[in-house]
């Protein structure tokens, strides 16, 4: 186990799985639960790392797939790592490629020792293995980094989520032994699909190879919502009190809330970013489509309850009028003020944890989304 990296639960949400906690790392401290956005290329799309700080955002996530592929892990280490090569001094946490192995599935060929990928960029193919994992992410400098895996898809039958874990503890053995750099937590990842005796047997494993913490992945890859609370459901029991828990990929407002409830520490997903690129933004009545012809001429800030940058200083008709000409500020002002939204949420259910109020603030939440005129 890692001495540079440090969890502490500060307090048990009363009536629920919730935890408020705080994680310590050589980059500073991050209180829980956490939401990370994600900035797969080294960034936040439109946004400066200062932008990023002013929302309020406490550590980031990175990839270490792509990275490898442009610009290279070891030109940013030559560079002297992610954290300078991007100018972000707050923490940072890889993912190791493991997803890509489920996304880009037309790409590649799963083998004991890895997986054979054919880049998305030129075509060249490289045999991605839990060690090459391992070197990336150690080059890179992240604060966490997370073993390799392979992430099955939701329709897979149950002898091949069977065999999928079993190589993902193996990975995760192969992983443990590669990691050579002190600086650096390492998280073991749960797989077992929607099978609740392959999550308990894969949670088990993972865990008695003994980790910092402990990711649940396999969670948002296309099953319906149900089917995601059953499965980190099935999981949370079998893993360890006193380590951080990382739902990965996930997710909605409603399922930040929902997962806290059930004892999750850790959040990272695209839904804020992506979704303010393509126009729609959250609010504290729900979600609010920029592009509405409805906005033309609305004086109004995106949200009157938030006081991020965009809302203070822009009205929904301007950022309708940039969105609809294809105006690049549209995506920034559009992102500050969706990671913005996601900040506040996280350290208003923190702070009701703290206070034993999460019951009441569950209830403001849902109430403040039944609909209504926006």
């Amino acid at each position: 186990m890692n001495s540079k990296f440090k969890f502490k639960i500060i307090k048990k949400g009363k009536g629920s799985r919730a935890r408020r906690g705080r994680i310590t790392t050589p980059h500073g401290e991050v209180d829980t639960p956490v939401f990370m956005p994600v900035g797969t290329q080294a960034t936040i799309k439109s946004l400066t790392p200062e932008d990023v700080k002013e929302a309020g955002v406490a550590m980031i996530l990175s990839n270490a797939y792509h990275l490898f592929l442009r610009p290279g892990h070891k030109l940013i280490e030559q560079l002297g790592g992610l954290h300078r090569f991007m100018n972000w001094d707050r923490p940072i946490l890889t993912d190791s490629g493991g997803f890509q192995v489920f996304s880009l599935g037309k790409l590649n060929k799963i083998e004991q020792g890895g997986v054979l990928f054919q880049s998305p960029i030129n075509g060249e193919k490289h045999f991605f293995t839990p060690e090459l994992s391992m070197e990336i992410q150690q080059a890179l400098g992240a604060d966490i980094i997370v073993c390799f895996d392979e992430c099955p898809s939701c329709t897979a039958t149950y002898d091949y989520v069977k065999r999928s874990s079993e190589l993902t503890v193996r990975w995760a053995n192969m992983c443990k032994e590669a990691k050579t750099n002190d600086n650096q937590a390492l998280f073991g990842i749960v797989q077992g699909g929607i099978y609740p005796n392959l999550r308990k047997q894969s949670a088990m494993a993972t865990v008695k190879i003994g980790f910092d913490g402990y990711a649940i992945g396999g969670v948002s890859v296309g099953e319906g919502t149900e089917m995601k609370y059953l499965a980190v459901d099935n999981t949370i029991p079998f893993l360890p009190e006193d380590c951080p828990r990382y739902l990965m990929g996930v997710g909605t407002p409603e399922e930040l809330f929902e997962f806290i409830l059930q004892g999750i520490d850790m959040f990272d997903c695209v839904m804020p970013t992506r979704n303010a690129r393509n126009g729609m933004l959250f609010t504290s009545f729900g979600k609010l489509v920029i592009k509405n012809s409805r906005y033309k001429s609305d004086d109004r800030p995106i949200d009157v309850e938030c006081h991020c940058y965009t809302c203070r200083n822009y009205s929904r008709a301007y950022l309708r009028h940039l969105f609809i000409a294809g105006e690049i500020l549209a995506i920034r002002l559009n992102t500050i003020h969706n990671l913005y939204y996601y900040m506040d949420l996280i350290n208003k259910i923190r702070m009701a944890i703290e206070n034993d109020t999460i019951a009441e603030f569950q209830n403001k939440f849902y109430e403040q989304k039944l609909p209504n005129s926006c």
